[in-house]
């Protein structure tokens, strides 16, 4: 602070004209402007010793100047002897309180630093606005994060709700989802027990193992970062972008992403200069977005969940927007990140297991059998994605004596890898039951009665077609799934098949329909995923399918392509699963 403004008494006219006024001396005056000012101020020489403290001062933090004065400041803050070395103000915490740190000079030359916090009554009333406005951002926070189930749009939210209200530039980079939770630094991998007497003389080389482990651990969290979302409006036009969303990058060792990660709690770095922003910020393509925004404070932010770490929270001020990330900042964006963090980690594990799920009916849902040569066929199966759980449609044809061939097509109520086992299940039963080469209707009749029998498994919708081109017939069953569609030259026509309940209700009552099989005509089943729209009458979905025109006497992998790209909606809620099939042309 310079003299003029320091109010010294030997150089501010102000305050000798004032003193004479008032007729009293002008140090008595000085002394009685710093005692009753409203504000709380110490003063601590360049060795960071208590020189002078105010009564509001010692009001407020009960501070006594017997007790301080003379002696060094009880762990001071970093940013203290930062503002006597270059003279830029800055925000810490002083005596247990937030304070705003000032170079003091006099006569040009730094003799000290000016320590000022809030004082009296108006420090109690603040005091109280700070808690009721933290606990405001932590509820909008609740509210704005996490709003999904996608850990992508989780971490945009973060990013989205710290730009501009903390910062003019944020970045979070996370942990691949498929990185086992033992990859977190800081802890080794379990080990059998073993034996006491055997176990002598190894904590050594064990205590070695475990810690070269993590270090391999801290080294791969380096490597296999990935920015999952980016927020800032500072950058200017033309500049660099910070890194594209769902790249990797690899921190910089020692800058405030890395050290975040590696020591697990928050990393700031206030009033940088080019060089300290060029070393502590996480990365090149960060870098050039820090420096096109004119950036000069830091903050890291680990993102631990359950005790491990799964990412990082990095955000950036620039210069002239803060005296720096305070330390009520850090604790304010500690806690809402320590909440996004559990919501980011219960996206990722419910992705992991639609990702397993997936897996799983793919793997069980494989190509149907195979049709008798007098029968084309194509299937195609979409699964809804992750921001859906995956269901249980599956479908399945059964090679029959004389030329026929069962088709079938079906949806396990319920999701996710239960869904899936039982899809499984219902196949194979499938398959069982139609090797007594029964009627569809009575096909129905039997599955639904073994699985009823089956103590936990989940009811399916399912629709047969039975094909017997000797006869040029289509004999159709079902059991609450949707009808089939006949394709003709002309027009899509609904097939009205006799639907009885579910099965595995063990309540039986299907009977069976018989349409016309011709060669110029296609059949096409389906699961509710194609048609089914979210607060639509399925009269009105069913319709839409139902006014399609599709050419019935082309591929057939055509044909499924133009209903899917007709008829499936962009961010589909549910799996889809088709089966087309028509008589094979012989050649003439």
């Amino acid at each position: 602070m310079r003299p003029e403004s320091a109010g010294d008494s030997s150089t501010d006219p102000l305050l000798t004209t004032a003193s004479a006024a008032l007729r009293v001396d002008r140090d008595a005056l000085t002394g009685a402007l710093l005692g009753q000012l409203p504000v709380a101020v110490a003063v601590l020489d360049t060795e960071l010793r208590w020189r002078y403290l105010n009564t509001p001062f010692q009001q407020v933090t009960g501070v006594s100047p017997t007790a301080v004065l003379g002696r060094a400041a009880d762990r001071p803050d970093p940013a203290l002897p930062r503002v006597l070395a270059d003279g830029r103000p800055r925000s810490g915490t002083f005596a247990g309180r937030p304070a705003d740190f000032r170079r003091l000079e006099v006569g040009g030359a730094p003799t000290g630093v000016l320590v000022v916090l809030p004082g009296g009554a108006d420090a109690h009333r603040a005091e109280l606005e700070r808690v009721r406005a933290r606990f405001a951002l932590l509820e909008a926070g609740s509210e704005r994060i996490g709003t999904t189930l996608d850990p992508d749009t989780t971490c945009a939210e973060l990013a989205a709700f710290a730009v501009p209200g903390f910062a003019a530039l944020a970045l979070v980079d996370v942990l691949p989802l498929d990185t086992p939770d033992s990859a977190a630094p800081g802890t080794a991998a379990p080990r059998p027990d073993v034996d006491p007497k055997q176990d002598q003389g190894r904590e050594q080389d064990q205590g070695r193992e475990r810690g070269q482990e993590r270090e391999r651990d801290r080294s791969r969290l380096r490597l296999r970062l990935r920015r999952a979302a980016t927020a800032g409006g500072l950058a200017r036009p033309g500049a660099p972008p910070s890194a594209p969303v769902g790249g990797a990058v690899r921190h910089r060792p020692g800058s405030v992403a890395a050290r975040a990660l590696a020591e697990g709690r928050p990393v700031a770095a206030n009033l940088l200069s080019a060089e300290e922003l060029a070393a502590l910020v996480p990365d090149e393509a960060a870098l050039s977005a820090c420096r096109s925004a004119g950036v000069d404070c830091l903050l890291a932010v680990p993102l631990i969940a359950r005790g491990r770490p799964i990412g990082v929270l990095t955000l950036a001020r620039a210069y002239g927007s803060s005296l720096g990330f305070t330390n009520e900042d850090t604790e304010l964006l500690a806690a809402i990140a320590g909440r996004a963090a559990l919501t980011l980690d219960h996206a990722r594990r419910y992705a992991r297991s639609q990702n397993t799920a997936l897996e799983l009916q793919r793997a069980l849902l494989a190509e149907p059998g195979s049709p008798h040569p007098n029968l084309e066929l194509a299937s195609r199966y979409l699964p809804s994605g992750i921001a859906s759980v995956v269901g249980g449609d599956w479908y399945e044809t059964v090679r029959l004596p004389f030329g026929r061939t069962l088709l079938a097509m079906g949806d396990v109520m319920g999701h996710g890898v239960e869904a899936a086992v039982d899809m499984s299940n219902y196949r194979s039963t499938l398959r069982y039951v139609a090797a007594m080469d029964l009627p569809p209707h009575r096909i129905l009749r039997q599955l639904d009665a073994l699985i009823a029998e089956q103590e936990n498994a989940r009811p399916a919708t399912c629709v047969l077609a039975l094909a017997d081109p000797a006869r040029a017939r289509w004999t159709l069953a079902g059991a609450g799934h949707l009808p089939p569609a006949l394709l003709t030259p002309h027009a899509t026509e609904l097939v009205e098949v006799p639907t009885g309940p579910p099965l595995g209700t063990g309540v039986g009552g299907y009977e069976q329909t018989v349409v016309e099989l011709r060669a110029d005509h296609a059949l096409l089943l389906y699961t509710d995923g194609l048609v089914e729209r979210r607060g639509e009458d399925i009269d009105v979905s069913l319709a839409r399918l139902s006014a399609l025109r599709l050419p019935a006497d082309g591929p057939l992998d055509a044909l499924l392509d133009g209903t899917l790209a007709a008829l499936a909606p962009d961010a589909a809620e549910d799996d889809i699963a088709l089966l087309a099939a028509r008589v094979r042309h012989r050649p003439s």
